[in-house]
Order: structure tokens, then sequence, then C-alpha cells
């Protein structure tokens, strides 16, 4: 029995394609082929899926397999660079992408060799620098945020870094995701694929009380499945706030800080106040404390006050 064999075993019998069909899209070969196979084989194929629909089904999804071509995945690879995003984040983009490619043509949906050219080379991550705005650094966030014409942006600045929220969760945030009387901000689909709860401090409870204010002046809805942050003009969620925010960083002296960065603050500022780096995991909602670590030496005097702990009981 060859490997292909083996490996279309996996399916029930009904699911499986009397012949390949050559013309199917990258869209159709996740849905029907490639994902109930990452169902049997894979611990978490769920993340397959959440980078597919997000990341890559909106862009290329559409596509034919055979149609799919070297420039159409250098730009989408661009669009990821221009949105910000890093670039280990980009290759686990990637890393799916090359998957799907390979996989297709190892199942005979393209010809042999077809994709040899078309892999996409993984970016440099190098020493990832962390950014973090000092408390003076934040200062003249506050009064180039209220200059600018842009509605909303000095609200979605400060529920960047009152909750330490990522911008896709601000930005995507309903108001029925929100629960004032526990305090709780429900995210239904975070980063990993999974719903994570943000608690809410009274100064970010305080924020959106202002940007409900604020959209019903602008005759914008409040209810459970309005989005917190419209568009006037579409009545939808913003598709970013990039432009606001690179005239608001830039007018504020702060050139290389991402809005990203917002949310490195809210960690640092923790760590800095005195929260253990188990604390600040759970605020930031990360799987693994491995990803919290990188905050740790942001308090080596903490370490040092810690080892004297002990110093009278000895002596």
């Amino acid at each position: 029995m060859n490997k292909r064999i083996e490996i279309k075993s996996l399916f029930p019998e009904d699911n499986l394609p009397s012949e390949v069909d050559h013309a199917i899209t990258l869209s159709d070969f996740f849905d029907r082929e490639y994902y109930p196979y990452a169902k049997a084989t894979k611990r978490r194929p769920e993340l397959d899926r959440f980078i597919f629909d997000k990341h890559v089904r909106p862009k290329l999804g559409q596509y034919k397999l055979c149609d799919i071509t070297p420039n159409m995945l250098d730009r989408w690879v661009l669009e990821h660079i221009q949105q910000e995003y890093k670039s280990s984040t980009i290759n686990k983009h990637i890393f799916l992408m090359n998957r799907l490619l390979n996989v297709a043509e190892h199942w005979g949906f393209v010809e042999d060799n077809r994709f040899k050219r078309r892999k996409i080379k993984q970016l440099r991550t190098g020493d990832h620098v962390q950014r973090f705005l000092s408390e003076p650094e934040i200062q003249p966030l506050r009064p180039e945020c209220l200059k600018d014409h842009h509605p909303p942006i000095n609200y979605f600045v400060k529920l960047l870094l009152l909750p330490g929220a990522r911008k896709s969760e601000a930005r995507l945030m309903t108001w029925g995701d929100v629960n004032v009387s526990l305090k709780i901000w429900t995210v239904p689909l975070s980063k990993n694929g999974k719903k994570r709860r943000i608690t809410l401090s009274a100064s970010a409870l305080e924020v959106l009380d202002h940007i409900a204010r604020l959209n019903t002046c602008l005759g914008l809805g409040t209810n459970a499945t309005d989005h917190v942050f419209i568009n006037p003009k579409t009545h939808t969620a913003y598709q970013s706030f990039y432009a606001a925010w690179h005239r608001i960083r830039d007018n504020a002296g702060l050139h290389s800080v991402r809005i990203h960065d917002l949310r490195h603050t809210y960690a640092s500022l923790l760590i800095n106040k005195g929260a253990s780096i188990y604390e600040v995991q759970k605020l930031l909602g990360h799987h693994h404390i491995s990803m919290t670590e990188r905050y740790a030496h942001l308090l080596p005097d903490t370490l040092q006050q810690r080892v004297n702990l002990l110093s009278d009981i000895i002596n």
C-alpha cells in the first residue's frame, strides 16, 4: 500500500472523492481535504482552521490551487508585514500555507513539482526586541490622541493600555461581550483560537462608558450585537486604526512604537508595579508561561530584594 492510500484511509469512506479535482480552490481543498486529515492527525487542528479562516481564506481562498503564483504569495506576506504582525507570527502563517501546498502536491491535486518554486521563505526573526513605553513616554500620547480627528482613537488606545487587549480584540469588541457587573470582557475568539476573559479595571469601565456616550451622540448603536468601535461611515467595525496611530505616535515623537507595543507596555507596567509573572500571564491570556517570561527581566531589583528575605533568619 503506498503512502497516499495510507493517508486517505484516515477519512470516512463516504467522504473519499471518486477522483481528484484539479480545479479545486484553496478554500475547498482546506475544508474538504486538509482539515479532516488534520483533525485525525494533529493535537490542535483548530489552530490551523483559525489561521486559515483569518489570514488565508479572505485573500487566497477563492483561487484555484493551480492558479496560485509566487507573486500572489509574496503580496500576501507583504500585507502581513504592513499590518505590523511580528515576524514569528507571520512565519506561523507561512508554515501553514507551505504545508497546504505540500499536501496538495503530495495528494495529486496539482502536478508534481508544480509548487517547487512557490514555497514561501520564512522571515528572519533575529533577536526579538521588546519595546515598552515608560510612564513619561505615555504622557505625550494623551494630548495627541485627543487632538486627532479620528473620533474614538483616544478610547481605543486606552483600551489597549488599561486591560492589555490586542488590537484585533478591541477592534471587534461588541457591547454584548462586556459584563459590567462582573467587570469581565469576554473575547469569543482570541489569537490562539480560544475564548478568553479580560478583567476590566474601574478605569477601563469608565472608558467604555465614554464610548457609549460618544456612539449615542453620533447616532450609533449600543446594543449587544453592535461593535463598540463603529465606523460612522460604514456602520461596521473599523478595518484598522493604523493611520490614526501612526499620526499620533509620530506627533508624540515615538516613531518606532507599534500599536501592539501598547500591550507590551501594559505588561511591563504591571511587572514594575509588583505583579507576579503568573498574574501577568493570566491577565494577558498567555497559554504558556514562556510567552510571559519575556517580561521577567524588568524587575532585577525585586529579585535582589527576594534573596535578602532570608538574611535575618540565616544570620
